[in-house]
């Protein structure tokens, strides 16, 4: 009944594809100069401290044992949505304040670094142990044949489930409009408060949504497919 609406009223219909064609714009501006730094800078980040809790989870030294699984267990036993509130809205109260979209990259962040520190954790902790006994045997310290022998291992291993986050993080970014970051989905949001052609707009957000994503998966597979050859080599 709703198509029906539309196409049975040509002026209805011509106002959509009005307010359409000029939510484009915005929509790709939205995407380019916020959605996706935010998404690159925060997965960067969050690698970072993925690798440095994953060390720590198996290293021998039970401090950083227990910090890196206590900041795991805060992170992955709360929402996103609870810490980027607790981030840009609970902070100033203790006197912190932190701009919206410094706020949102910390939090995703801090978020992609414990789920993807498990990630980093299972692929090391799947190299056999002969490969750490080998790199010892030639002499190779623990840094050495970390670096040298069992991370590049460990990374074609992880590759699959970080894309997969990385791939997750571009649509988690819509979250950071609820702590004002302008970025595409909060202009969807804007222009449709607008016009109230909500239906509208947000669709064509998730259309942009799922474009985005769907060439990632095709980067994803052939990423895996490259370092599958590079290892069987």
């Amino acid at each position: 009944m709703f198509l029906n609406s539309i196409f049975s009223d040509p002026v209805r219909m011509e106002r959509l594809m009005d307010i359409s064609q000029s939510a484009w714009g915005p929509l790709f501006e939205g995407l380019i100069k916020f959605s996706i730094p935010l998404t690159l800078i925060s997965f960067a980040v969050g690698l970072i401290l993925a690798v440095l809790t994953a060390l720590a989870r198996i290293s021998t030294s039970k401090i950083l044992q227990m910090i890196a699984r206590i900041y795991v267990s805060i992170i992955r036993g709360t929402p996103l949505l609870v810490q980027l509130f607790i981030l840009f809205y609970g902070l100033p109260s203790a006197g912190i304040v932190i701009d919206p979209f410094p706020a949102a990259v910390i939090g995703f962040s801090l978020n992609v670094g414990a789920y993807a520190s498990e990630v980093i954790r299972a692929s090391i902790l799947s190299i056999p142990k002969g490969q750490w006994e080998a790199a010892n045997t030639i002499g190779m310290t623990y840094t050495q044949a970390l670096r040298r022998v069992i991370l590049p291992q460990a990374t074609r291993v992880s590759i699959p489930p970080l894309s997969n986050t990385f791939i997750s993080l571009v649509k988690d970014s819509s979250l950071a409009s609820l702590i004002l970051v302008t970025e595409m989905f909060r202009i969807a949001q804007q222009i449709a408060a607008t016009n109230y052609e909500f239906l509208l707009l947000y669709s064509q957000a998730a259309l942009i949504y799922w474009v985005v994503c769907f060439l990632l998966s095709i980067g994803q597979g052939r990423l895996e497919y490259r370092f599958d050859r590079y290892v069987s080599r």
